[in-house]
């Protein structure tokens, strides 16, 4: 427990006390300026009281701010930015550095860095205030858009490194010190107040006499080799981002005495304005490269943080390369777009093909590029007499020595065939799906119609079980398996995937499975994405994300019907092949209980069956169509036996 004297009704008694956080502050009165007053704690614990020193800020606009190593080039360029631009006349640094030790701030400035400050004083504690569970604070770790946390290797506990901890230091700071100045501004060493901030000039009109200060990180988009970061460096904001960072500026003469002073916001005060300030995130994480503190695909430049880095700053900093899309040459309508591609993987399918591809043809599906890979039932047979009549492209999957598995490395080998460079609108989608278009005639043309100027479609999965049907039958998928999970089901998770069809743009920067991948970000206005009922998916869903939510799912315009299991026969031929994907993972009895859901009936796909037919019938009176068909059914056949 920590004490701090201040004015009290009678002397020698302590008559506050505030509870933060676990610690505490008592406030009283001595009996003389140098007397030492004991006060009995439970327990027998016992602890001294200092004298409070108000003298040393009355009256000042103080800058009250935590520095955690940060070297002292920029604390001084920290001082120097708000005397010039927001009026701090005075600055209480607390610095977390051990007392005495290398990295202590007291002994690495000098009257000449003190940016025009009219005074400074410099707290050291004798006992770490930081929290005893974590790493240093300038670790990634510790950095709250890092990715891959899960993956990495986090140094030991240090407490006097680590995050702040000791809450209550921030009321402690106000009795010992701050309780006489005019105005305080509570940031990090790493923080800058924007520019139009003036909170010292509005604290003390402000409604309560406080202002809440809403902070948002900023990046570099990278620091120059060798280079330590600076605030010049940070020129890059994240696009997708929404969290913010609390603090406060106050005026103490106007906050009632028993409104305790905490890190992120004052007890009983409301704050009725607010100000932004800027996080320097590479000054809180020094020598880490940008891409391990935050994604860097959600980072755009931005003119505002620019300006700063090089009208105050003086700086010249690294900049991103100005990225290209095709929207400009292209038609903005979504109908208007061109020709329509899936680029697929399989392995023994045979029996499905044909439905696969008449259904899609019949809807408006113009190319198919498939990669295959280990056919022994057919596929490959039927997919190039398919081929031979202009109706699919087949292509030999060329993952064997990539490292990559077979889904990934079609994927990668399809971004340089013509038919998706040349394609309008392009998918990513396999076998089992079936897109199922509810608007006007049920053709793709009918959805692009209805989705205005849309360039992304997530047309999210509805699983469809087997229907208690155990045998396999060389009948339409469709018009057997009419069972389906509910519209709003949130489990299992592959419930609500999602597959997109997207314009080919060049917005992002490769196909991925269930969407592009590789957004360029300084593009990301450029998206118009919608949901399977048009509604505009959420800005946190533009770099990554594979599968619906409540607030993102929608099937009023278009459904991905997707017969993941089948027949119970069909079924284990399925296991039996493995995945193009997750490779290492069996479908086995939980992979059958997740995807086979029966609880609802939806025959809505069914509108299309005569154009199905009449597709199916035109392929199939090809004499080598029907053989290669034929083959593949029962290749099926005796796989199902072999298995029985």
């Amino acid at each position: 427990m920590a004490a701090g004297l201040a004015a009290a009704p009678a002397p020698g008694r302590f008559h506050g006390f505030a509870g933060i956080s676990g610690g505490g502050v008592l406030t009283g009165l001595a009996a003389e300026p140098e007397a030492e007053v004991w006060v009995p704690l439970p327990g027998g614990a016992r602890c001294r009281p200092v004298l409070a020193e108000p003298g040393h800020l009355a009256g000042q606009n103080v800058l009250l701010g935590l520095r955690n190593e940060e070297p002292p080039e920029v604390v001084r360029d920290w001082f120097r930015y708000h005397v010039e631009r927001h009026g701090a006349t005075a600055a209480l640094v607390v610095d977390r550095a051990r007392p005495g030790s290398a990295e202590a701030l007291s002994g690495q400035l000098g009257p000449e860095d003190l940016g025009g400050l009219e005074r400074l004083l410099i707290v050291e504690s004798p006992v770490p205030l930081g929290r005893p569970d974590l790493p240093p604070e300038a670790h990634p770790f510790n950095a709250p858009d890092a990715p891959g946390k899960d993956r990495m290797d986090v140094p030991p506990p240090d407490p006097w490194r680590a995050p702040l901890g000791e809450l209550s230091l921030f009321e402690l700071l106000r009795r010992r010190f701050l309780s006489e100045a005019r105005a305080v501004a509570n940031l990090d060493v790493s923080d800058l107040l924007e520019p139009s901030a003036r909170v010292f000039e509005r604290v003390g009109e402000a409604p309560g006499g406080i202002i809440a200060l809403l902070g948002e990180r900023i990046y570099p988009w990278r620091v120059r080799k060798g280079q330590a970061p600076t605030f010049g460096d940070h020129i890059c904001r994240p696009f997708d981002l929404s969290s913010v960072h609390r603090r406060w500026c106050l005026a103490p003469a106007l906050i009632p005495d028993r409104a305790v002073w905490r890190y992120v916001r004052v007890g009983r005060t409301a704050p009725k304005e607010s100000a932004r300030f800027f996080r320097a995130m590479a000054i809180r994480h020094p020598g880490v490269p940008t891409s391990k503190i935050v994604p860097k695909t959600s980072l755009v430049e931005s003119d505002e943080l620019s300006r700063l880095s090089q009208s105050f700053f003086n700086f010249r900093p690294v900049r991103p390369k100005a990225s290209a899309s095709r929207l400009g040459a292209a038609p903005r309508p979504a109908a208007a777009a061109g020709r329509t591609c899936i680029v697929t993987t399989m392995k023994n399918e045979g029996p499905f093909i044909l439905e696969w591809v008449a259904y899609h043809r019949a809807i408006g599906v113009d190319d198919f590029l498939v990669y295959t890979n280990d056919c022994t039932d057919g596929t490959n047979e039927l997919l190039d007499v398919l081929q031979a009549r202009g109706l699919v492209q087949r292509r030999d999957n060329p993952f064997r020595g990539t490292g990559l598995k077979p889904q990934h490395a079609a994927l990668q080998a399809a971004e340089d065939e013509e038919v998706v460079r040349n394609a309008g609108w392009a998918i990513c989608m396999d076998v089992d799906e079936f897109i199922n278009v509810h608007v006007g005639q049920g053709r793709l043309a009918d959805l692009y119609e209805a989705v205005g100027d849309a360039n992304l479609i997530s047309l999210t999965w509805r699983l469809f079980g087997n229907a208690d049907i155990a045998r396999f039958e060389d009948r339409f998928v469709i018009e057997q398996f009419t069972r389906c999970a509910p519209e709003f089901v949130r489990k299992p998770h592959q419930a609500w995937g999602f597959k997109t069809l997207f314009r080919n743009l060049e917005i992002y920067k490769k196909m991925g499975v269930h969407r592009p991948k590789g957004l360029k970000p300084d593009l990301w206005d450029q998206i118009r994405w919608v949901n399977g009922s048009g509604r505009p998916m959420p800005r946190t869903m533009l770099r990554n994300g594979w599968r619906s939510t409540p607030e993102t799912y929608g099937y009023d315009l278009v459904t991905l019907n997707h017969y993941a299991v089948r027949s119970a026969e069909s079924f284990l031929v399925k296991r039996d092949r493995g995945r193009v994907n997750h490779v290492e993972r069996d479908q086995g009895l939980a992979y059958w209980f997740r995807m086979n859901m029966n609880a609802e009936e939806d025959r809505s796909i069914l509108a299309k069956l005569p154009r199905l037919k009449a597709e199916w019938s035109r392929l199939m009176a090809d004499a080598e169509i029907r053989a290669a068909h034929e083959f593949c059914v029962a290749r099926h056949r005796e796989k199902i036996a072999e298995l029985h």
